[in-house]
């Protein structure tokens, strides 16, 4: 049984905001209640090296979502680069390729985890399709995920609708992040592939990436609470 992340070590929000004060004041209301904090592409193009401290403000984990593809060898000085800033978590396509994955789990040292992120959840097959890949998400999912784990990566980014085939498929010792998550009865957005907190947990995710359900919130305080309540809540697989 998968059962590495609990409680609020499940949670990773996703500050993804215009400013950094604004950030800062979330991270700030939000310091107990969430375990890991992702910064993406929005904070650190803007504000770079500054956007990672609001990790030790939020006292979490940087989680930090790059999403790097390029060659090896420009992959593997980045993530060098990122463990200088204290990244505990980093992004990488997958469909970066072997040598490249390699290089990223080759460079990476101390407690990074480099995480290889598969199929965007913003995508569907006819988005797939429009790029030459006649296949559904899961199956795409599938065949990267396979790539990355025969090139070393242990973590890995999947929507919660293709978790369960990836828990069979790599076993415990991977770790499955899911964004794409939606409390019930709120929007969709931007994301296709989704489901409820509970229902990612009980499929065998290890973390859940939450943005706009918390930081949108008349209470984000109480929408993060209520997130970690039903990870608590539900048995893993």
């Amino acid at each position: 049984m998968s059962n590495k992340l609990r409680g609020v070590r499940a949670l990773a929000f996703a500050a993804d905001f215009p400013s950094l004060e604004l950030a800062r004041q979330q991270c700030t209301a939000l310091r107990d209640e969430v375990g890991t904090l992702k910064i993406g592409l929005q904070l650190f193009t803007r504000y770079g090296p500054a956007a990672c401290e609001l990790a030790a403000t939020a006292n979490a984990a940087l989680f930090l979502d790059l999403k790097l593809h390029d060659i090896p060898a420009t992959v593997a000085r980045a993530v060098t680069s990122a463990g200088e800033l204290g990244a505990r978590w980093l992004t990488v396509h997958a469909a970066g390729g072997s040598n490249m994955l390699a290089a990223a789990v080759a460079a990476a040292h101390g407690e990074m985890t480099i995480v290889a992120v598969t199929v965007l959840t913003s995508l569907d097959r006819a988005d797939l399709a429009i790029m030459g890949i006649d296949d559904e998400p899961a199956r795409q999912v599938l065949r990267l995920a396979r790539l990355a784990w025969r090139a070393g990566v242990r973590a890995f980014v999947c929507s919660p609708l293709e978790v369960a085939s990836l828990r069979a498929e790599l076993g415990d010792n991977a770790v499955l992040i899911t964004p794409g998550i939606r409390p019930a009865g709120a929007r969709a957005a931007d994301q296709k592939r989704v489901c409820t907190p509970a229902d990612a947990i009980a499929a065998g995710a290890d973390m859940l990436v939450v943005g706009r359900p918390i930081r949108e919130a008349a209470d984000p305080v109480a929408a993060a609470r209520a997130i970690v309540a039903a990870i608590d809540a539900t048995p893993r697989p």
